[in-house]
């Protein structure tokens, strides 16, 4: 049985259990399993694993691949936790100015999200051109190594900021990447000066990133919008323009929120 899994004996919880217990499970092999591969891991019946991720795939919480015959999880529950603001949805919110900052600047532009301590990607706009970047829906960085993630750490409480610099073990990526305290609590800084976050090749050798926060009606940051390309094409002379336009189309998106 998988490490750290486990499943009640009671019978009265035992089917919200494993369910429960193979949406973990998938949460780990983001490859997908098998139906044999499930019930192998969690210790369950095949027959029994096949009702439940049947049931699962029918209600849209897995998909099953064709070539393969693994299930995978679907975007359902990222779906269910993207955040609202006034009972508005940040996603539809935003789409419109995801797609005037993609069309402006030419380039790749996502809505990202603190999840877990990380930069969480809930939606993006894919640039039209050739060479391009995009992510995938749900993907999660490290917001210490991203535009749009230090935008949103940038704007946190006190309080936040320094938790999560005492949980957090800055890990070099990069030679760019701002591995130590100091140089990130500098950079903070200037996010905080200019309105906007920039990520030259931090993350990922090759990419760059600028990023403007989103804030909610208590000016908490529960957002940023972003702007990603490769590295030969978002060159520092367009930094400023483009922080520009990502810190407008921010403030548009929470105009929406709030209105």
């Amino acid at each position: 049985m998988t490490e750290g899994i486990v499943i009640s004996e009671e019978a009265s919880a035992k089917g919200t259990d494993r369910t429960l217990a193979i949406l973990e499970l998938l949460g780990r092999f983001r490859k997908g399993q098998s139906s044999s591969e499930i019930a192998r891991s969690l210790g369950l019946p095949v027959n029994t694993v096949g009702r439940i991720t049947e049931t699962m795939t029918k209600r849209g919480w897995l998909y099953r691949r064709e070539d393969d015959r693994r299930y995978v999880l679907t975007n359902r529950v990222a779906d269910l936790t993207r955040p609202q603001v006034n009972d508005k949805s940040l996603v539809v919110s935003a789409w419109d100015c995801l797609k005037d900052l993609r069309d402006r600047t030419g380039e790749t532009t996502q809505l990202i999200a603190m999840s877990e301590g990380k930069a969480l990607i809930l939606e993006q706009c894919v640039s039209d051109q050739a060479i391009k970047v995009s992510g995938r829906i749900g993907m999660r960085v490290p917001c210490y190594s991203c535009a749009p993630g230090k935008s949103i750490l940038a704007n946190l409480p006190v309080q936040e900021l320094e938790q999560y610099l005492r949980e957090v073990s800055l890990k070099r990526f990069t030679p760019r990447t701002l591995a130590t305290r100091e140089l990130l609590l500098e950079d903070l800084e200037e996010i905080r000066s200019t309105g906007y976050g920039i990520d030259q090749a931090e993350g990922l050798d090759g990419i760059h990133c600028v990023a403007a926060v989103i804030l909610d009606d208590y000016h908490y940051p529960i957002a940023s919008i972003t702007t990603i390309a490769p590295a030969f094409r978002l060159q520092s002379d367009r930094f400023e323009g483009i922080g520009q336009a990502c810190i407008e189309a921010a403030s548009i998106i929470r105009s929406k929120l709030l209105n």
